[in-house]
């Protein structure tokens, strides 16, 4: 969903940004890569077994015995942080699609965004992945069309690319925003422990890997690229709010259907983090448990996560930005768990294995992405503030 964003970094970052796409897949590939490893360890016979099962396991194992859940806890916030985020998200998109889909309709952005968390609200009745994983098959058939639509567009007038305005000079104070966009577009770490764990053949994830994070950037990066040159300066933060009429009005509304078809699963998979820490963990729960004896969610459980879906709209209407927001959700929590909790882990775990070179890469890992994680978030929400003083001024 968040590639609609990626054309709107090349606009503030020129070739870098496409640089800037390359590398984020390849160090998310190696982060990912050295997480895995942390789940593992050799035993008394030299053979390495599975110790760990989960990104919380792994940062539990490096802050013990000292504070042996700390870390856990820390990672719960951050993963909470972003799919909360990602939900707000897909409601801002939600409202600002539908907006711009039919701007002669009386009817506000925030007014679309208030109709869209009320289609999700149902979401809260959801028992376990097996239902989320319909609302995310559809979501896969809309992204083909939308992909199609777009991307045919933009070849049609191949004739008009601007190729010159295609340059090496970057917005200094807008391109750490893009820098938060595109580590947003890659984040996938907090699924890979259960992916790698599910695997028929854990051994071909390193293969996995690979393969999927060069698809995932030669697709990035050309979408960025064709979209940019056929808008070239009058890229919007959405890209198929570029669009002419017509085909916006088609397209926009498959997106608002891939969004809404897509917020089950974070919004899913925030409410177990959110259960599991703080109703679930027996003597060390802070509240009571969400479900009855006869595993049925309780009236008040329904009514927390009714609250939740809530809470993701108040986001949405009060800060309506959406490149801003993925930006400032990138620098906060995409950093954090994509480039600076893996090496971090990675150096702790297995320090007495590691080569000279992968001590190299894990520390400036480590620091170029903490540099990249503050200066993003900085800009994004000084933009954000920005943003918020012209609404109240008009």
């Amino acid at each position: 969903m968040f590639v609609l964003g990626l054309p709107y970094a090349i606009l503030h970052g020129g070739y870098l940004g496409l640089f800037l796409i390359i590398f984020a897949a390849v160090v998310c590939c190696y982060t990912g890569k050295i997480l895995i490893a942390c789940l593992y360890e050799e035993n008394e016979d030299g053979e390495v077994v599975r110790v760990r099962d989960s990104y919380v396991a792994i940062a539990n194992a490096c802050c013990a015995p000292r504070f042996p859940t700390l870390g856990g806890r820390v990672v719960n916030v951050a993963q909470i942080i972003e799919l909360v985020m990602t939900c707000i998200l897909y409601v801002v998109v939600s409202g600002n699609l539908m907006y711009n889909s039919f701007p002669g309709l009386p009817v506000s952005q925030k007014s679309w965004s208030i109709i869209a968390t009320a289609v999700l609200l149902p979401c809260a009745f959801l028992k376990n992945l097996k239902a989320v994983s319909k609302f995310s098959l559809l979501c896969t058939l809309a992204h083909f069309v939308i992909n199609i639509l777009v991307i045919a567009y933009c070849l049609s007038r191949a004739r008009d690319w601007a190729w010159e305005k295609v340059k090496f000079y970057i917005d200094v104070k807008k391109f750490p925003i893009s820098i938060g966009i595109i580590v947003f577009s890659y984040t996938s770490q907090i699924f890979l422990p259960s992916l790698e764990g599910n695997m028929q053949q854990p051994s071909e994830f390193h293969c996995m890997m690979n393969w999927t994070h060069i698809a995932a950037c030669v697709l990035k990066g050309l979408f960025a690229l064709v979209a940019y040159l056929t808008w070239a300066d009058e890229t919007k933060e959405v890209i198929t709010d570029n669009l002419p009429g017509s085909i916006r009005a088609v397209v926009n509304i498959f997106l608002v259907a891939k969004a809404l078809l897509s917020y089950p699963l974070p919004f899913f998979a925030a409410v177990e983090v959110l259960e599991k820490s703080l109703f679930q963990e027996g003597s060390r729960a802070f509240f009571p448990a969400c479900y009855g004896g006869d595993g049925r969610l309780k009236s008040w459980g329904l009514t927390l996560r009714c609250a939740l879906v809530v809470f993701t709209l108040l986001m949405a209407i009060y800060v309506p930005h959406f490149a801003l927001l993925m930006g400032l959700t990138g620098s906060l929590t995409g950093a954090g768990l994509c480039f600076l909790l893996p090496s971090l882990f990675h150096l702790r775990l297995l320090w007495r294995k590691l080569l000279w070179h992968q001590v190299f890469f894990d520390v400036a890992i480590f620091v170029i992405g903490g540099i990249c994680s503050v200066s993003g978030f900085v800009h994004s929400l000084e933009g954000l503030i920005e943003a918020y003083r012209t609404n109240a001024e008009d």
